[in-house]
């Protein structure tokens, strides 16, 4: 009767039976042999992608770190920079001092130095002058000896003599 008993279009039962416990032993395979290890490729590969993100996290905020610690670099140069522009900018306006007061000094002793020139040629002329009227006093004095003049022709003599003095100035 088992054999007669037909399933469907023309299956028998036994068949049925056969191919059902097949396919059991088939999966029992299946499990052991390729089901393990498929499993362990599966959670090695779950794994290996753990471990990447894992790896790209930490680089990332080992890349983070890096550009904080770059831009801390960055506004360190930049404060040097600025304090080396400002020292030079000091150092400038103090070397222009310096070069003013030197200027100052130097125009100050060419102004002493020109005062002591006059003042010497001043001296010189005073001196000159003194020894032309000495000369022409001597020589007034010598005429006025040699002419004896009233009063009032001694007057016009002397005038006479002083004008020509002051024309040789």
């Amino acid at each position: 009767m088992f054999n007669s008993l037909i399933l469907g279009a023309g299956f028998a039962a036994g068949d049925i039976l056969f191919q059902l416990v097949a396919f059991i032993v088939l999966l029992a395979l299946l499990k052991k042999f390729a089901w393990g290890p498929l499993m362990g490729i599966m959670k090695e590969r779950e794994q290996h992608i753990a471990n990447e993100i894992d790896s790209a996290e930490k680089n990332r905020k080992e890349a983070e770190a890096f550009l904080d610690e770059q831009r801390e670099e960055m506004k360190r140069v930049r404060q040097e920079a600025k304090a080396m522009l400002e020292n030079q900018k000091q150092m400038a306006d103090q070397q222009g001092q310096e070069l003013i007061e030197a200027a100052r000094l130097e125009s100050e002793r060419l102004k002493e130095a020109a005062t002591a020139e006059i003042k010497r040629e001043r001296e010189s002329a005073v001196a000159s002058l003194r020894e032309q009227v000495a000369s022409l006093s001597v020589m007034i004095a010598s005429k006025v000896v040699e002419k004896e003049l009233d009063e009032r022709a001694q007057k016009q003599l002397i005038d006479e003599y002083l004008d020509q003095a002051g024309d040789q100035k």
